[in-house]
């Protein structure tokens, strides 16, 4: 058998095809979930750990357990709503369990942590195509306590480098708009709420939902709807991959965007729906959401040129395709 690697978070969309992606690459993928928005089917490739971030004494269990050689970081709630209505409730999962996380990897010797961040640090810069250097001003809990542990692990990796112990290797991914479903349809985006544009869409073809609402059409792009960088999930998932043996190797801590570097409008999405799908989408049109950029589009050369990642799968027809696949196998809907 292969180096355990702990997946936080591995019971959820993203951290169920990490530890695919683990599981074919050699490695044995720990989910640790407290399945709060994780669900147990997704749980499909190496171990389960059920717990919570914040319980250290059982994080300290499991890597006792385990002894991982690394750690893969997805672990935390992420609707924005939400986020802007409870905050405390963002801050102390987000930020808690990463605490707990350090110090569990700290204590135990683990040296290497691939994070989960988010485009969301950067906050409201329109007309800006983001990359790494870009400022962060998150405008939300969810993008604040993202920026927080991006901040609290960069203070870990020094206090290791200073003192007796193992540093702390490290990257940070920034996510744009994830999509898509693995190709086989084992798992695929499942949210309780859904919040994300293309399930709610074909959510809406399906007949699960009356109709998609679209927010928003007058803001200052081509057809006066939101634009936004897609990445499928399988592109995103190769670049942890291609991170996590960049640190093996000797790597130095780096931020990384993951996005296209070209956006699509809510209305170009809906309508590949329906090309896809060969079925109009149901919609309405809705007022704006309070602090929804008018376009979100990321800078993605430093991954390119440090880790040699290429989006391979991720055009708007198999980021839906896929999807779709998913959306229609036996036992979606739970």
């Amino acid at each position: 058998m292969g180096d355990s690697v702990l997946v936080t978070g591995g019971a959820g969309y993203i951290g169920s095809h990490a530890c695919k992606a683990l599981a074919e690459a050699g490695y044995v993928p720990v989910t640790y979930d407290s399945f709060v928005t994780g669900w147990r089917e997704a749980v499909q490739f190496g171990p389960l750990e059920e717990g919570d971030l914040r319980d250290a004494d059982r994080l300290d269990a499991v890597m006792a357990r385990h002894a991982p050689v690394a750690v893969m970081h997805f672990a935390a709630l992420s609707n924005v709503g939400e986020a802007s209505t409870d905050p405390g409730l963002y801050w102390d999962n987000n930020l808690t369990g990463s605490l707990r996380l350090l110090q569990a990897m700290a204590a135990h010797g683990v040296r290497h942590l691939v994070f989960s961040s988010t485009c969301a640090t950067y906050g409201e810069q329109d007309g800006v195509m983001l990359d790494e250097t870009c400022p962060q001003r998150p405008l939300n809990a969810y993008g604040a306590s993202k920026r927080a542990v991006e901040d609290m692990i960069a203070n870990f990796a020094a206090m290791t480098r200073a003192g007796p112990g193992p540093d702390l290797a490290h990257v940070f991914f920034r996510y744009f708009n994830v999509a898509g479903a693995d190709p086989g349809a084992r798992i695929g985006e499942f949210h309780r709420p859904e919040t994300h544009l293309i399930p709610l869409a074909l959510d809406a073809v399906r007949g699960r939902r009356d109709r998609l609402t679209v927010f928003g059409q007058d803001y200052p792009t081509p057809d006066g709807t939101c634009v936004r960088d897609y990445v499928h999930v399988t592109d995103l998932i190769a670049a942890h991959l291609l991170g996590l043996e960049y640190l093996l190797r000797g790597g130095a801590p780096a931020a990384f965007n993951l996005g296209t570097g070209r956006g699509f409008s809510v209305r170009e999405v809906v309508e590949a729906v329906a090309r896809v799908t060969g079925e109009a989408v149901p919609a309405e049109d809705g007022p704006r959401r309070a602090g929804d950029c008018a376009a979100l589009v990321s800078g993605s050369r430093r991954a390119a040129e440090t880790l040699g990642w290429q989006p391979r799968h991720s055009t708007l027809e198999e980021m839906i395709s896929t999807a779709w696949a998913w959306h229609q196998r036996p036992g979606y809907a739970r």
